[in-house]
């Protein structure tokens, strides 16, 4: 026996109207052409007075400093193209190092085997 009288029994909901609420699809394209415009264009919107715009995947700012986005991108591109040719030359350097370092290694060996020859041609005279 429940306590406060009938369990909970919500109302049914009344089924959903399936016609669009836009009106758009009734206007001909003469008049959705004036109502949208004819070119959209990008999309652009404004957040603290920075406008902003998509194009080719991204966001770029179009007002700014004294340099325009598209060039900050220029230059950011440029530098990440300058840091790997400078990682590239690193590691030749450093593969060359090596090398060098190999060679005067064996420079010295031989060196010190020549100098043991002497001594033992020295010895046996």
């Amino acid at each position: 026996m429940p306590l406060f009288g009938n369990t909970f029994s919500p109302k049914k909901t009344p089924p959903r109207k399936s016609a669009s609420l836009s009106s758009l699809h009734t206007l001909d394209r003469s008049t959705r052409e004036i109502e949208l415009g004819l070119e959209y264009g990008p999309p652009v919107m404004n957040i603290g007075g920075q406008s902003w715009k998509f194009e080719e995947g991204q966001w770029i700012a179009e007002s700014g400093g004294n340099t325009s986005s598209k060039e900050v991108q220029r230059l950011k591109k440029r530098n990440l193209q300058l840091e790997e040719e400078n990682n590239l030359l690193k590691s030749k350097i450093e593969v060359l190092m090596d090398m060098l370092t190999e060679t005067t290694v064996e420079y010295h060996l031989m060196e010190k085997e020549i100098e043991d020859m002497k001594t033992q041609h020295r010895r046996k005279k």
